[in-house]
């Protein structure tokens, strides 16, 4: 295999900024990217991680700071002087060119001999595993299939970055699943950077080596996807990456611990950045609070959905707040049961979420 990703040592946003108009799009966004990371872009609709994308791939100009692929600054650069592969959520494949002439097509544009196209062609092919489907035309092959075709497309130029904008959200969940392993496989073949946009946190604690959390165009969070899952920042990061019971409460330290009120019932949490005394957010993930005999908070079931080995249930406990839970075991709506959570689990962030 010849296609390997051009040598780098670092991508570095420096201060990235983008407006439109009077909307800060992206505020002063600054990361370090090494060469052979893969880094996830991840919130909701709005907060600026698609914006970010478009950005380093050129198709956005910079209203401040900088891009630098080691000592050259780019982003001064056009799209096609930056090298970067780029995956579209669309596939953006042209539909009257077969497939090997759609992921030839960068290597056309840059003067490349026919030769070594079809060389190129031929090992990116391989890559994805689409050996076989070369000479037929994009609206014959599977959206999977599409979707591995504009792969090969973006790394046949051998780039140093690979960039993708929630390349499989238009993918049922079956080949969801088996694009996330191709595109991780790849990207460790190549050898180059990937920064993945996606709103979807499950996508991003599997692919990646770094979850960078964006809200409102500003960086919320970076770390390793066991960090995000286990220790989020801040209350709003801890919501997205699936702390679904986000509950007010007055909290009081007391030792290494802080004590909260959930639903009237006491629970020891654990505190998050400043959170000793005061009012307080008490952040648990539905699979954290379970039903448990003798538990201290009493909910009645408002709905229990099957999950396969266990239900994902919703309750409401007595002075009116709605909670999210799990049961290894059938609950119906209208029973009342006990939940429990380990303290380590429950965290404690200080004032309301933000």
């Amino acid at each position: 295999m010849a296609i390997a990703a051009r040598d780098f040592r670092e991508l570095r946003l420096d201060g990235m900024s983008r407006s439109f108009g009077t909307v800060n799009a992206l505020k002063s966004v600054t990361l370090n990217v090494k060469r052979g990371e893969f880094i996830a872009l991840l919130g909701p609709s709005g907060c600026g991680k698609s914006t970010a994308l478009n950005c380093l791939a050129g198709l956005l100009t910079l209203s401040g700071g900088s891009i630098w692929l080691d000592s050259t600054r780019i982003d001064r650069r056009k799209p096609e002087e930056r090298g970067f592969g780029m995956v579209f959520q669309n596939y953006a494949l042209f539909p009257h060119m077969s497939v090997r002439k759609n992921i030839g097509f960068g290597l056309a544009m840059q003067g490349v001999s026919r030769s070594d196209i079809d060389r190129k062609v031929t090992e990116a092919l391989s890559i994805v595993r689409l050996g076989d489907q070369g000479d037929k035309l994009p609206g014959q092959l599977s959206g999977g299939q599409q979707q591995r075709v504009a792969i090969a497309r973006a790394i046949v130029i051998e780039p140093p970055l690979v960039l993708m904008d929630e390349p499989l959200s238009n993918l049922d969940a079956k080949l969801r699943l088996e694009m996330r392993a191709e595109i991780r496989r790849i990207h460790d073949l190549i050898g180059s950077a990937t920064i993945y946009v996606t709103h979807d946190q499950e996508e991003a604690l599997s692919l990646a080596d770094r979850i960078v959390v964006m809200r409102d165009g500003t960086v919320r969070q970076v770390g390793t996807p066991q960090e995000l899952y286990a220790s989020p920042a801040h209350a709003d990061v801890a919501e997205f990456m699936g702390y679904r019971n986000l509950v007010k409460s007055s909290a009081a330290r007391s030792g290494n611990a802080v004590n909260v009120t959930i639903g009237g019932a006491a629970f020891a949490g654990t505190p998050i950045g400043n959170a000793v005394n005061g009012q307080a957010i008490v952040a648990i993930r539905p699979d954290d609070l379970k039903a448990e005999a003798g538990g201290p908070l009493a909910v009645t079931v408002e709905s229990a959905q099957y999950h396969g080995r266990n239900f994902y249930c919703s309750g409401r406990t007595g002075d009116g707040t709605e909670l999210y839970f799990m049961a290894d075991t059938l609950v119906a709506k209208g029973d009342n049961i006990r939940l429990a959570a380990d303290p380590a689990r429950v965290l404690v962030y200080p004032g309301a979420a933000s």
